[in-house]
């Protein structure tokens, strides 16, 4: 399994980048502001302890401080969160981010993977509880869920914490999009219900910064954060990242026009992708999976449009395409790409027949 991600900007002709899932109004002017004043200091080594930053989350999140890891982006801390635990057997619902079977198999993990029903429109239910045995591990969870966009209900999320505690199966719980569907939906604030939660989050995607890589996970279980750190090396944060996440912490008229901005778009997105005849599975994140009979990948790489083909995903396959929100003028020129690609494709199809 590659572990493929989208944003591959380097090797492709690329005008709009709608394959990786960031805020389309870019990063924070004083994030922007801060990251360039760190270039001062890079004649200093970065805090091995992350002090201020570690500080300035755990007043954010309303959390004791001594809950937080930091690391370089999510990726960094799924892989040593499992060097630490060193799990035999891993759950993971897919269609999922690729970042779990990653890590997972870095630690020669025997992988168990519960592939969620188109016809339930890929969504977790009943059936996926009777998958919480007592020989699974660890469990990757997502929510929302990566690429499909969908949020867990609260109630059915703390039965599979509940069922997860009373097997000792440790639950990494991943929030990194959970920002645009609303704060009120993380489990970020009950920690302290479940010693085997690990809740892991990322600056990358609300605040726009993915090259500044800057994640971090909370747990209340301080002999498991023991663990985890020593499997992180020291100065993992480089002062930008450090200096960019305090500049993060307080902006909250960022966060909400952000959150309004993108739930704009993306039922103008669902809406016109639907119109034009297109499977769309409606989500709450960033982002917008569809499936389409007709290719829609390299037709719209020529056109400048890099959008995320995700028949690498497993538990999805060919015509799958995941589609970040941009800005409205951004949105109309995909839609218009899309739409005049699949009407040439009927007028052949038509043609032939």
């Amino acid at each position: 399994m590659a572990a493929v991600h989208g944003g591959d900007i380097y090797r492709n002709q690329v005008q709009v980048d709608f394959s990786v899932n960031g805020n389309p109004l870019g990063m924070p002017k004083e994030v922007s502001e801060k990251l360039h004043e760190a270039v001062a200091h890079c004649t200093e080594y970065p805090d091995p302890e992350h002090a201020a930053l570690r500080r300035s989350v755990g007043v954010m999140l309303e959390i004791p401080e001594e809950y937080l890891l930091f690391g370089n982006g999510a990726s960094e801390l799924f892989m040593a969160i499992v060097h630490a635990i060193k799990p035999k057997k891993i759950l993971i619902p897919v269609p999922s981010f690729l970042g779990y079977e990653y890590a997972a198999q870095a630690a020669e993990s025997e992988l168990v993977f519960y592939r969620c029903n188109e016809a339930e429109d890929l969504e977790l239910g009943e059936a996926f509880l009777e998958w919480l045995t007592d020989d699974i591990d660890l469990l990757f969870l997502a929510n929302p869920n990566n690429p499909t966009g969908k949020r867990l209900d609260g109630v059915y999320l703390r039965r599979i914490l509940q069922i997860c505690r009373q097997k000792s199966i440790w639950v990494v719980l991943d929030e990194c999009f959970i920002e645009f569907c609303g704060n009120s939906f993380s489990m970020i604030n009950e920690l302290d219900m479940y010693d085997s939660l690990i809740v892991v989050r990322a600056f990358t995607k609300i605040y726009a910064i993915p090259g500044v890589r800057l994640g971090y996970l909370a747990s209340c279980n301080q002999p498991l954060l023991t663990r985890i750190k020593r499997q992180l090396p020291e100065w993992n944060l480089s002062t930008f990242a450090q200096q960019a996440g305090i500049a993060c912490i307080g902006q909250k008229k960022y966060l909400d026009e952000s959150v309004a901005y993108v739930r704009t778009e993306r039922k103008f997105l669902t809406d016109g992708l639907q119109e034009i005849g297109l499977k769309v599975f409606v989500g709450e994140a960033d982002f917008i999976l569809l499936y389409s009979e007709i290719p829609l990948y390299e037709e719209l790489l020529q056109k400048g449009f890099l959008i995320r083909d995700c028949s690498n995903f497993r538990g999805l396959g060919k015509g799958y395409y995941r589609i970040a929100i941009r800005t409205r003028n951004e949105n109309e020129r995909l839609l218009s790409e899309i739409g005049e690609w699949i009407e040439r494709n009927r007028a052949v199809t038509t043609g032939r027949n």
